[in-house]
Formats: structure tokens, sequence, C-alpha cells
């Protein structure tokens, strides 16, 4: 290409914009091959197994051979990663249907982070350039194609939902790792009765009856892993969905960067808004009525008594707290004590 946009050598190379060498190595190597065998590396042993000196171990060549294509492990690991995200969307559906869609795109991202997890490790430095990247970011955004969100909401709800996946993904891997480990069932079923021991329902008033349940941790990690992943996906797109329903019910209404002006910090709407503007537009014009300024009296005076008795029921809390606590530690000390007599 002659007119080749200037672009860091990495992203160069994804584009294929970049110069070829001009003189091959004795043995026929290309960028496709290095990144080919630097991903194999990575999802036989991760991330942390990949270099230059190995990838060009398992290809037969010198590692300055290497530096020939790819001019540095930062750039293989972005041409790495822009391979395995050469995967294929679902179709648009027709009639479009958003939640569908964003569903289905991110189960493709989550298949994909589960079968190359390595990813989750590779450093997000900014936003995404590269072309199989930007493709999956497309194909999100077409997904919301049908909504009246704006464009900076379009943005942000890809970016939460592949948040999520990326979190779901990485707590499925480390839970696959404990689950592989000699006695892992085991373990956990000992962890759990050590927590039913120390978690008393003193200090842990709210999680001592899902430690004496079993829920806390459980005996098989990872088995009931999909249902959680996908319930947990399912409740974030009805977030988005209240989100999306709230701009479709404001016609006319300004769309995102003024949120503020669409929705008040109470959460009401708009309508509810100018109810309370007009409310406190007639107490400003009635203000010099005695009549209203000792009924404001009264009320601020009532708010005073509210914080205080909020103030000494917290005070009480923490002193009922103390006081379990102290019991629970007499106890424990009595029973060290019987069993040492």
């Amino acid at each position: 290409m002659t007119d080749a946009p200037e672009l860091p050598p990495g992203l160069a190379l994804a584009w294929g914009v970049a110069e070829r060498p001009e003189r091959a190595p004795r043995r026929e190597l290309s960028i496709e091959r290095i990144v080919a065998a630097a991903v194999e590396i990575a999802d036989t042993d991760g991330l942390g197994a990949v270099s230059m000196a190995r990838v060009a171990k398992s290809l037969g060549f010198t590692t300055m051979s290497l530096y020939r294509y790819v001019t540095s492990k930062d750039d293989l690991l972005l041409l790495m990663q822009e391979s395995v995200i050469d995967v294929e969307f679902p179709p648009a559906h027709e009639p479009a249907d958003w939640r569908a869609e964003l569903r289905e795109w991110a189960l493709v991202t989550l298949a994909l982070y589960r079968a190359h997890p390595w990813v989750l490790d590779i450093p997000i430095t900014g936003a995404p350039l590269t072309p199989n990247n930007l493709r999956a970011a497309d194909a999100g955004l077409r997904a919301l194609r049908s909504t009246p969100l704006a464009d900076e909401e379009k943005i942000a709800t890809i970016l939460l939902v592949n948040g999520y996946t990326r979190n779901a993904a990485a707590l499925g891997r480390d839970l696959d790792r404990a689950a592989t480990e000699d006695d892992g069932a085991a373990a956990a079923a000992g962890l759990a009765d050590t927590l039913r021991a120390l978690v008393d329902e003193v200090r842990f008033p709210f999680l001592r009856p899902l430690v004496e349940r079993g829920s806390y941790i459980a005996q098989t990690p990872g088995l009931d892993e999909v249902d959680d992943v996908q319930w947990g996906l399912d409740r974030t797109l009805d977030g988005i969905a209240v989100l999306i329903e709230h701009r479709a019910g404001s016609a006319g209404a300004p769309h995102a960067g003024d949120d503020d002006a669409s929705l008040t910090p109470s959460g009401t709407d708009p309508g509810s808004r100018e109810l309370a503007e007009e409310a406190a537009a007639r107490a400003r014009t009635y203000a010099g009525d005695p009549r209203v300024k000792k009924a404001a009296h009264r009320r601020k005076d009532a708010e005073r008594q509210v914080r205080e008795a909020r103030k000494r029921l917290r005070e009480l809390e923490k002193a009922e707290l103390a006081a379990r606590q102290a019991e629970a530690e007499a106890a424990r000390q009595a029973a060290a004590r019987a069993a040492r007599d």
C-alpha cells in the first residue's frame, strides 16, 4: 500500500499495512505462523509462558529472526488477541430485538474468553483499534440499533456487558483451577466446617445463616457456574431495559449527557420534577407569611429531633453489639478454660 497511514508497528501489522521483511530467513517464516505459535503456547501454558525466545524455539528459528517480523512482545500480544477475536457473531434479527441480539453478543464474547482465558491477562491500555476488535464493537452496537439510546449510552452499554462477561469468565477460570486441585472437594468441605465454627451470629449476623446452610461455600465449585453466569447476564440486561424504556417513554426529552436534566437525584420522572419545582416556587412566594415561617420552624425542629434520635439509636446499637461481642468472647474463654481443666 503506497498511502498507508502512520500507525504504531503493532497496529500496522494488524491492519495489514506494515512493510514485510525484504529478506526471509533460511526457512519460510511469517507473521501468521509466529502468532499461531504464540497462541498455542498461551492456550496450553498461559500468557506468562509466552516469550519471543520460546515462540522462536517452537518454530525452529532464532529469537532475532522473529524481530524481523514482530518488533516487540507487546506487538505480539496485540496480534495474538486480534487473532482469537476473529469470530463470527450471529446475524441481526429481523425485526430488531436488542435484548436477544445483545445477549447473543455477550455469549459469543464469553465463549471467546473461556476458549482463550489468557486474553483476560492482557492489560487494557485504551479503546480497541484493531480490525477484529472493532468488528466486535460494531456487532455490539448493531444489537442496539433499534434503541433510543444516544451514542455515548450505546458505547457504555457494550462496555458494561463486555465487562460482565470478562468478570464472569475470570471467575469461572479461577473456580475451575480450584476444582481441579488435589482433594479440592474435601478442602472445600473442611473450609466450610471451619467457617461454621468461626463465623458467629454476633459479628456476622447476615452471613452466618448462609454459612450454616452451606450456601456460602459450595462443596462442588463451578457446578452451577453456567446458570449463575446467565442469571447475572439477564439481570444486567434487565437494568439496560429500564434505561431503554425510560428513553422510549421520554420522547423529546434530552438524551445521554443530559441525565441530570431528565432524571432527578431521587429517580423521579420529569413530570414529578416539575411538580416539585412548582411547589418550591410557591414556598418562595409565601415565605414571608408568618404561618409559613412557623410551620417551617416546626418542620426543622422535627427534623432535628429525628436526627438526634437516629444518632442515639446508632449509639445504642453499637453498645448492644459491643456487649454481644464481650459476651461471646467471655463464653469462648470460659469454654477454653473448661477444656484445659
